[in-house]
């Protein structure tokens, strides 16, 4: 769970880069350390990473990680069962570095909030890192008092946003790797356009891959994958997928411009990409093959037929080679 195997975007560079320092050094500038954003997208294995880093830099640190639900669980029962103080000095004395998980969830529960604000406060005044994770920037939590609001707006606020497609098919092919899972390049090409915003939502699409590969003792391709997956594809009830989305997907892994893509020129760099792109859009939209050639530059509609056959060997001869070292 190391910030080493956070696989960087864009829109996470600066998240983790944050969460480096604070690991690196606790209680200084980027104290206390708020990191937001969706669901799914990497929130708690940068908890789980800064936390892991500071222990490496010290074996003796005190580090407490909890969800907010868990803290308010705590503060309940000490309530009830009347030890207050024993929680106080848990967790305003008995750690260096408080690290809590989802403090949205403090909203609206009045008495487990004052209590925080004061454990923050005691943490963040004897310089003690305080990092924590909320789905929103501060000053759009509901339920939480203005003072509290407050003193999470005093440190660095940091979000972190849904990856590209780049880092989608690299996270996706990453998490294959670990698994020991052969994943074709067309099928997580595939599995990576359609989703978009949870990272969770990727670990679930190889999980069940991954099942149905095992259960059925069967490979992995495109047929395969949009049948295991069609409720999470949601092809299952309508077919999203338009030409310009393929093509804007192709263009994007292969790095190439619409433009090329269309274009006249045979040099594999495009030719390749745009082959591919032809024997998507057959496969996964209605368009006969004369729109298809249409779409792409006005082409006769024996050059699709000549790419989807061409794509559809190669992936077959894949799939041959593959059956090959499974049975050695």
């Amino acid at each position: 769970c190391s910030s080493d195997l956070f696989i960087v975007s864009n829109g996470t560079q600066f998240a983790q880069a944050a969460s480096k320092a604070a690991a690196n050094h606790p209680g200084g500038k980027f104290n206390p350390l708020l990191i937001y954003g969706p669901s799914g997208l990497g929130k708690t294995h940068l908890l789980h990473a800064i936390a892991i880093q500071m222990l490496r830099n010290n074996p003796q640190a005190r580090i407490c990680y909890i969800s907010a639900e868990q803290f308010v669980n705590e503060f309940i029962d000490a309530l009830r069962n009347k030890s207050t103080n024993h929680f106080h000095n848990r967790y305003r004395s008995g750690f260096d570095a408080f690290l809590i998980d989802d403090v949205q969830y403090l909203g609206g529960k009045e008495r487990s909030e004052e209590e925080f604000f004061h454990t923050f406060n005691h943490l963040f005044g004897t310089h003690n890192q305080v990092v924590l994770t909320s789905d929103k920037p501060p000053k759009d939590l509901q339920g939480l008092e203005e003072r509290l609001i407050t003193r999470l707006q005093q440190g660095l606020v940091v979000d972190v946003k849904p990856p590209d497609l780049e880092t989608r098919i690299a996270i996706f092919k990453s998490k294959a790797e670990a698994d020991d899972l052969y994943v074709p390049d067309e099928v997580c090409l595939m599995i990576a356009g359609h989703i978009r915003n949870n990272v969770r939502e990727l670990e679930g699409a190889l999980i069940r891959l991954s099942a149905e590969a095992s259960i059925n003792g069967t490979e992995i391709t495109i047929d395969m994958a949009r049948e295991a997956l069609a409720d999470l594809l949601n092809e299952g009830k309508s077919n999203n997928l338009t030409i310009e989305s393929i093509n804007k997907c192709v263009c994007q892994y292969f790095k190439i411009t619409i433009a090329e893509l269309n274009s006249k020129s045979r040099e594999r760099k495009y030719s390749e990409p745009r082959q591919i792109a032809m024997y998507l859009t057959r496969k996964y939209t209605k368009k006969t093959l004369p729109e298809i050639a249409m779409a792409f530059g006005g082409k006769d509609h024996s050059t699709v037929i000549h790419a989807i056959k061409k794509i559809q060997k190669e992936l077959d001869r894949k799939s041959t080679r593959l059956n090959s070292s499974h049975v050695k």
